[in-house]
């Protein structure tokens, strides 16, 4: 019965505030999300790496060692996707690639590994997400766009948030207490804002070709713990890290995909990106808590 109350309370605040975000865009439709997307991006996630990575208890030889892990599961991510949209005959893989390779590691999964593991699951959970944000900047918008362009890396605050992060915990700084409750304090009101923004995003998103995204929906939610558990069983990890990167392996579409997108690549495409994003985060209501509770049983 433990595991059961465990499982409700991670899962339960996560999905009550999706829930507010989806309340507040069905009333108000014309709802203005630019503050949070800004806020987010400019300081709230560059926050929440520096703090996760640094104020956690996380040693550079694990952030290294799942960062490389996670590395290996976007590989097979990838050649799911490619498999998957081949299948679909899809005229375009390159483009329709990042909804299979760039989950949600942020927005979900970073609150659920810390709800789950406590702070030592956030700082696992935050070097997978640190390269999904370099994954977003870098290959994203390669694929997007068929085009790679440095600038794009250089203007995006989180990537010298991960920087300064590697560099603390390479030479084992600790963090000035006072950057140390300030991130904290940011982390926490980014985490419900972009979960809000999640549950808004939900109400304006529109689905295309059910049938096709349900496919490629299989793709990651149901598909990426499967390649999580190779990599778990390959590397013979175990205890809580393992746990997290199940859980991170797990996460639906990330709604940035449908951003990069919006920017580099043609309409047709949009609508495709975004409608894996709605149907694999509706699917993930169900497979998360299967996976959230197979992680609590067998890696804690």
């Amino acid at each position: 019965m433990d595991i059961y109350i465990k499982l409700f309370e991670v899962l339960f605040p996560v999905f009550f505030v999706v829930g507010i975000g989806y309340y507040l865009g069905r009333n108000n439709p014309k709802i203005d999300t630019t503050f949070i997307t800004n806020f987010a991006a400019n300081v709230g996630t560059p926050a929440m790496i520096i703090y996760a990575l640094t104020s956690t208890g996380t040693s550079f030889d694990i952030f290294k060692n799942y960062f490389w892990y996670y590395l290996i599961a976007i590989i097979f991510f990838i050649l799911i996707g490619i498999i998957f949209l081949f299948i679909l005959n899809t005229k375009d893989i390159i483009r329709e690639l990042p909804p299979f390779v760039m989950p949600n590691t942020g927005n979900m999964g970073l609150p659920i590994c810390l709800f789950a593991y406590g702070s030592q699951g956030l700082g696992v959970a935050a070097s997978i997400s640190a390269l999904i944000i370099l994954c977003h900047f870098t290959l994203g918008v390669f694929l997007a766009d068929r085009n790679f362009n440095v600038n794009v890396i250089l203007k995006n605050p989180p990537f010298y948030a991960i920087l300064i992060s590697i560099i603390f915990l390479y030479f084992n700084i600790k963090l000035p207490t006072f950057i140390e409750n300030t991130t904290f304090l940011l982390m926490y009101a980014t985490i419900f804002l972009i979960l809000m923004s999640l549950g808004i995003a939900l109400t304006r998103f529109k689905v295309f070709s059910f049938k096709k995204a349900f496919i490629s929906s299989i793709g990651r939610v149901i598909l990426g713990p499967i390649v999580g558990l190779l990599i778990i069983k390959y590397f013979n990890l175990s205890g809580f890290a393992a746990g997290v990167l199940l859980i991170q392996c797990s996460m639906p579409s990330a709604v940035l995909n449908y951003l990069v997108a919006s920017i580099y690549s043609p309409k047709k495409i949009v609508d495709s990106v975004a409608s894996t994003i709605v149907v694999s985060t509706v699917m993930s209501f169900i497979t998360i808590p299967i996976v959230v509770f197979c992680a609590l049983k067998f890696f804690n």
